[in-house]
């Protein structure tokens, strides 16, 4: 059986404002730069630890010294439990998503998702989106011992979604989930609307798409499955 698996932020939805809007409740407090929506939007598909060491590059602190590092991880929870109040705030899946999702069911495609979100993160936003049962398998950072770009991750995603994990693709928007594919043996679209900070049709994909009105074709081109 053939599967799709999709990482989440940055492919499936901008979860980017309400991410950065979570560090900047922990952020605010202790004095630091507040992230901007705009200006720092790509940091957020980065994690939380990022986003904090962002602020704290803003504020000319160095990230890797003992006391940035333990504030790092002392805020890490704060971020993480304002996020969580606040999942779908200004988060929006992107356009023609669920019309996709259609097609490729009607297509017979199995359907996942695979993300660096924490699974307990990730199952009540794709329910606030409206899709969490659109997928066979959710699996987060905390589903297993290993995460993206660990190839476990995507092979056992594929697997408790009932798909065979050498007949899946992988679609993401960061070399995170291209490496994922790669170390998994499979194909990898990315999307060009997503978090990447390089150029994504240099990142060496097998396909890379600008929207989801895109992505069936592109799947059946790269698989030769229609």
């Amino acid at each position: 059986m053939r599967g799709v698996i999709f990482d989440l932020d940055g492919t499936l939805a901008d979860t980017s404002r309400d991410l950065l809007a979570a560090a900047n409740v922990a952020l605010a407090p202790r004095g630091l730069p507040l992230l901007d929506p705009v200006i720092d939007r790509k940091v957020a598909g980065r994690g939380g630890r990022a986003m904090i060491r962002c602020s704290l590059e803003k504020a000319g602190r160095p990230i890797d010294a003992a006391p940035e590092v333990a504030l790092t991880d002392a805020l890490y929870p704060e971020l993480l439990e304002a996020y969580a109040g606040a999942l779908h705030v200004e988060t929006r899946l992107y356009d023609d998503v669920e019309t996709c999702l259609d097609e490729l069911e009607t297509e017979g495609w199995r359907l996942g998702v695979c993300t660096n979100k924490p699974e307990w993160l990730a199952r009540p936003l794709l329910k606030s989106l409206g899709i969490h049962d659109r997928f066979g398998a959710i699996l987060g950072a905390d589903t297993l011992p290993v995460r993206k770009p660990d190839p476990e991750h995507i092979r056992e995603t594929a697997r408790r979604m009932g798909a065979d994990p050498k007949a899946c693709v992988m679609i993401g928007d960061t070399h995170t989930d291209l490496h994922a594919a790669q170390n998994a043996g499979i194909p990898c679209i990315l999307t060009t609307f997503g978090f990447a900070t390089e150029l994504v049709d240099e990142m060496g994909a097998e396909g890379v798409v600008d929207s989801f009105a895109q992505l069936s074709t592109e799947i059946s081109r790269l698989t030769g499955c229609a």
